[in-house]
């Protein structure tokens, strides 16, 4: 990681920037793919699985049987923890449920709004390098508890045509309807048109490659609603004297490792802690199965110095971290100037992979800065809010003349007439 001491703030943008990938090339690659999978569904489907993923599909849908033999081959060690980890993911997420209140906004006029679940939804969950089942949680619980009436979820096979059995069991215990061996742009397309296997849904959910993040963008806008832009995972960590080196670069690395397109971040007051935790990135990254793809990482990830924490929260914020960890003995004081950020790790013992697995904290977020805009997915992404109203003869006749003046002014006569009639 190259170090950078006291950068000028004008130069803040440039050394921030993300790994850079070439947009309207991934745009061009994704766009056929979306038109042959509207034109000609499953054929497309089985012929870009045969391509990218090098699998003959004999069936695109996960059959019952093999859901019974995911759940005989995943042991109970790891069968409970995806229960204590669902069990956390439920609870925070229970806790969102907002009330609905009504209010009197004036005499004889009555509003409120009533949360309805999006009946259908789709979810994406990358396999390539790593099954992350995870996500399955992230996600299916979520929508379970806000009532969506009907859940879809495409994940790319193995090369032995098969989806890894932690998916499968998860999809499985978190009520998911129905699981599909689709992967990539394709698996996109085909949730947000329909197939003659897979059904269309009305929103798409999760992570993937710049791909599937290109297809889901160019889906939503005219197709279907997603959850956030999503790319290649990030991490920032605030450090100072106080840290533990050892655990920094621990966490450095855990997000390092998602792929070589990742990037991480360190921030501090103190050259020596920097010092410190690049020969412990250094010693830790040679120990990992997927150093390559950390080393990938870490050649365009970053250390900044900087004179004072005030600094440090500024240069955070105009990042705006997928995840930001702040390991400092004034982390709760630091907490509260951040701003930007998708998910925030206080103290030396929250490390980022808690959030990823089960903390319960939902860890699908936002990334490439879109912190600064979005927030990670929540109870709120899985309902729409409609609104209602209940107005009395005496509630139009308080607002009436309001609403006519309005009406009049924006030069919309049939507006103040369907008032006027009720009036007279």
């Amino acid at each position: 990681m190259d170090i950078y001491r006291y950068p000028e703030r004008e130069k803040w943008n440039d050394l921030l920037k993300r790994p850079i990938m070439d947009t309207g090339k991934i745009d061009s690659d994704v766009l056929p793919v979306i038109e042959a999978v509207n034109q000609r569904g499953d054929d497309a489907i089985r012929e870009f699985t045969l391509k990218f993923d090098h699998v003959i599909l004999t069936s695109i849908e996960v059959q019952p049987e093999e859901f019974e033999e995911a759940e005989k081959l995943i042991d109970d060690e790891l069968k409970h923890a995806i229960k204590v980890a669902s069990d956390n993911i439920e609870a925070f997420h229970q806790m969102q449920i907002s009330a609905q209140n009504r209010v009197i906004t004036s005499e004889g006029v009555v509003c409120w709004q009533k949360a309805v679940a999006i009946e259908k939804v789709g979810f994406y969950v990358p396999g390539g390098t790593a099954p992350l089942f995870s996500t399955v949680l992230m996600l299916a619980i979520p929508a379970s508890i806000a009532g969506c009436r009907e859940t879809v979820l495409c994940t790319p096979p193995a090369a032995d045509g098969r989806i890894h059995p932690a998916v499968l069991y998860a999809s499985h215990v978190t009520g998911i309807n129905r699981v599909f061996k689709i992967g990539g742009a394709q698996a996109i397309a085909a949730m947000a048109y329909g197939t003659q296997s897979v059904p269309r849904v009305y929103k798409i959910f999760g992570p993937g490659n710049q791909y599937v993040t290109a297809a889901k963008q160019i889906l939503s806008r005219s197709t279907v609603a997603i959850d956030m832009p999503a790319g290649p995972s990030e991490l920032a960590v605030i450090a100072d004297d106080s840290s533990n080196p050892g655990y920094v670069a621990a966490d450095l690395l855990s997000q390092a490792e998602h792929g070589k397109d990742s990037q991480v971040l360190l921030f501090s007051t103190s050259e020596r802690m920097a010092n410190d935790v690049i020969a412990e990135i250094n010693r830790q990254v040679e120990e990992l199965p997927r150093r390559e793809m950390a080393k990938g990482a870490l050649a365009h990830s970053r250390t900044f110095i900087l004179r004072t924490n005030e600094e440090i929260m500024e240069m955070v914020n105009e990042y705006a971290p997928e995840h930001l960890i702040i390991s400092t003995d004034n982390a709760v004081g630091l907490s509260e100037k951040v701003i930007n950020a998708g998910s925030v790790f206080l103290g030396p013992y929250s490390t980022e992979s808690a959030g990823d697995y089960a903390s319960g904290t939902n860890h699908t977020l936002p990334t490439n800065g879109y912190a600064k805009a979005y927030n990670g997915v929540n109870l709120d992404d899985f309902v729409k809010k409609i609104t209602f109203q209940h107005i009395t003869r005496e509630g139009l006749l308080h607002i009436g003349n309001t609403i006519m003046k309005m009406a009049e002014t924006e030069e919309l006569t049939a507006h103040k007439n369907a008032v006027a009639i009720r009036i007279k």
